[in-house]
């Protein structure tokens, strides 16, 4: 990289660290401290031949359990649940407007036109003032007003059009946290959890990773920040892949938020590095989601025992302070998953050598 090169990286960060603290007062200012909390649930939209195989996967793969299924004229889901945790909700859309569909044009995205982690809801305690407030500021949702839950009301985002994500936000009136419609539905039976005692040792959601493209980094960071009450953390940089890992957190030991970009923007020719070869093939989204784990090494095997595939062996170790793992991408939800154990008093959350060899991992797929 050029020096000329090396001077626009630093003055982008330099941006950033100064318009991230700006975003935080704006939304201070506006009301929104303490509107936002910790992540609740992902939204994984498929297609209706590979929803129960997509459930099945990660029931197999991950420690969460069956915990609802549902079904309307529009759609069927199935909430997966595990205690500490994000839920994950895998849905298919059986008729109506598919508001995600522009982000799925991408060469390799067209032969799964409907599948994309789509949204990922955060919890409110006052979702009526949220949306007042954020409508307000000029964010647009995809509906007029929250939909009612049996136990609780919804709403989320727009799209957006730098990640293809969109923000859901939930309020729940009780501890039962259902996410069945407070409307016409039938329940679907729950499918099977396997017993193998290794799915024990696989906790909490850790982190989601969105791939976005170099020029698009500090909007993406900054509007992931006005919507929710995160605040931006630090970055990775690895020149040699032109590659940049950006975390933003709520809190230390919650869910965290990555943004992965390239160094310098994609031109169309040559290589431009695994980030933005991935968005040439599959478009800006969600590139992986990371599940906290005990005793990789001996999960690791027996996820390999049972037919799981990586991307690359475990990365990192215990001196280093942790060990990671990329598996090849589901060919029913197209998604990454990490497999993450942090070791003893590690108080970093990655370090650039793992960060390194993983990005360097997804040139594979």
């Amino acid at each position: 990289m050029t020096s000329t090169g090396e001077e626009d990286l630093a003055r982008q960060e330099e941006e950033l660290l100064a318009q991230a603290p700006v975003v935080i007062d704006e939304r201070n200012e506006a009301g929104l401290d303490g509107l936002v909390g910790g992540l609740d649930a992902l939204i994984i939209n498929t297609g209706h031949d590979r929803l129960l195989p997509a459930v099945t996967e990660l029931l197999r793969y991950t420690g969460h359990v069956s915990a609802e299924a549902f079904s309307d004229p529009s759609s069927s889901m199935y909430v997966l649940f595990c205690t500490g945790s994000a839920s994950l909700l895998v849905q298919s859309r059986t008729r109506g407007w598919n508001p995600f569909e522009p982000f799925n044009n991408a060469p390799l995205a067209k032969k799964l036109p409907d599948t994309r982690l789509e949204t990922l809801v955060f919890t409110t305690p006052d979702i009526m003032e949220y949306v007042a407030i954020q409508k307000e500021r000029g964010i647009t949702f995809l509906s007029d007003a929250p939909l009612r839950l049996r136990h609780g009301m919804f709403i989320q985002t727009i799209p957006s059009r730098f990640t293809g994500n969109s923000l859901g936000f939930v309020e729940w009136h009780n501890d039962q946290r259902s996410y069945l419609p407070d409307s016409g539905v039938s329940e679907l039976p729950l499918l099977p959890k396997p017993s193998p005692r290794h799915l024990s040792n696989i906790s909490v959601l850790d982190h989601a990773a969105t791939r976005v493209r170099a020029q698009e980094r500090n909007a993406a960071i900054l509007e992931f920040l006005s919507l929710t009450n995160y605040h931006y953390d630090f970055a990775v940089y690895v020149k040699s892949l032109n590659s940049i890992t950006s975390v933003a957190r709520r809190e230390p030991g919650d869910f965290a938020m990555v943004f992965t970009s390239g160094m310098v923007p994609d031109t169309g020719g040559g290589e431009p590095g695994p980030t933005e070869k991935f968005i040439r093939n599959y478009g800006t989204r969600v590139h992986h989601i990371a599940f906290r784990t005990e005793e990789i090494v001996n999960v690791v095997a027996a996820l390999k025992d049972d037919g799981l595939s990586f991307l690359l062996g475990l990365v990192g170790s215990p001196e280093e302070g942790l060990r990671q793992i990329f598996t090849e991408p589901s060919p029913n939800t197209m998604l990454v998953t990490e497999y993450i154990q942090r070791y003893g008093s590690f108080d970093g959350f990655f370090t650039k050598s793992n960060v390194e060899k993983l990005t360097k991992a997804t040139e594979k797929q």
